[in-house]
């Protein structure tokens, strides 16, 4: 068996922006099912301000499933949108709105065996901007690094766990769809 040690893997690479946390905008929404049936929704982030303004910064979705409950929730209350109770909720809604969003850097393996790059969102990576629904709280202040500015590598302030477990919900509402 012959095998080159040397030769260099595949790679390719859909990383735009580093890691960090960006006021993003939902450009696009597409709405499609996971494997099991489940509703998914995917959506296309792109930086709202600063250097690396018009950016995609990555795509993340969201799953309206059992499981998949507690973290559309959160992204729906960072988005400012309804998130409590039975909603009525389309693809539409989620497009032009914006939140801090955490992106990081992750590799994976393709089936053709390349290796692939790319931006992802983790489990609790949305926050809410402030002010509006749809504007930035102080878009002038973020962009030029004022005291409410959120800098690449740094996490927006979190209430404590306990509260973070209040706003999310117990779990225990069997009526509400996600």
């Amino acid at each position: 068996m012959q095998f080159d040690f040397d030769k260099q893997r595949s790679l390719t690479d859909y990383v735009t922006i580093p890691a960090g946390t960006y006021l993003c905008r939902v450009e696009e929404v597409r709405a499609g099912t996971t494997r099991a049936g489940d509703e998914r929704w995917s959506m296309k982030l792109v930086v709202a301000e600063g250097q690396h303004v018009g950016k995609q910064a990555a795509w993340d979705s969201l799953v309206f499933s059992a499981r998949g409950q507690a973290r559309a929730r959160l992204v729906l209350q960072a988005l400012g949108l309804p998130h409590t109770g039975v909603v009525q909720i389309e693809p539409h809604d989620l497009e032009g709105r914006s939140a801090l969003v955490e992106v990081r850097p992750a590799e994976y393996q393709s089936p053709t065996g390349s290796v692939v790059r790319r931006n992802e969102v983790p489990y609790d990576g949305f926050h809410a901007a402030g002010g509006s629904e749809h504007r930035p709280h102080d878009a002038t202040a973020v962009a030029e690094g004022g005291a409410s500015a959120v800098r690449p590598g740094t996490k927006p302030e979190r209430p404590p766990r306990r509260e973070r477990a209040a706003a999310a919900g117990d779990g225990s509402d069997d009526e509400i769809p996600f």
